[in-house]
């Protein structure tokens, strides 16, 4: 069987920051995937699952909420090795050009007060595996240390 194309991205050069995974087609749409790399693989310890459930809640509600992507945003949702996330946009994108959207996205998801959204036992399957306070520190570190003054290293994968 052949890699599939994550697969054979070098884990051991990528540091954390917006990469294109892939581009694919739904009809005559393109389909960005966005690998939003949080953290070194292999490199510094993955996030926690409580923190990255409650990442996906939030990002997830802000994307669909987004005046500009809510109709583009396919899919938002944890890597299953807790380094990150993907997410799925409709249309043809450079890295660079949703560097402002999660620019805004982690800015809310860092300064978010109260509820999380859907996390009551009616809306999601494991509510109880939810660390807000976690998931603020780490959207803040995110957009402090590779948001903010993203270089060129970060957002193409290594050759």
């Amino acid at each position: 069987m052949e890699k599939i194309a994550s697969f054979t991205v070098d884990h051991i050069r990528l540091v954390p920051g917006v990469y294109v995974s892939r581009k694919d087609t739904a009809g005559n749409t393109v389909i960005t995937t966005f690998d939003i790399r949080m953290t070194s693989p292999n490199d510094e310890p993955v996030m926690n699952t409580a923190e990255v459930h409650t990442i996906e809640h939030l990002g997830a509600t802000y994307l669909r909420n987004h005046g500009e992507y809510k109709d583009r945003t396919i899919y938002f949702g944890p890597m299953g090795c807790r380094t990150g996330f993907y997410l799925l946009l409709a249309g043809d994108y450079a890295s660079a050009d949703i560097v402002p959207l999660m620019r805004d996205m982690f800015s809310f998801i860092a300064s978010y007060e109260g509820d999380v959204p859907g996390a009551s036992p009616k809306d999601c399957g494991n509510y109880l595996d939810m660390n807000l306070p976690m998931a603020r520190y780490q959207a803040k570190k995110y957009l402090d240390e590779v948001l903010t003054d993203i270089q060129d290293r970060q957002l193409y994968y290594p050759e």
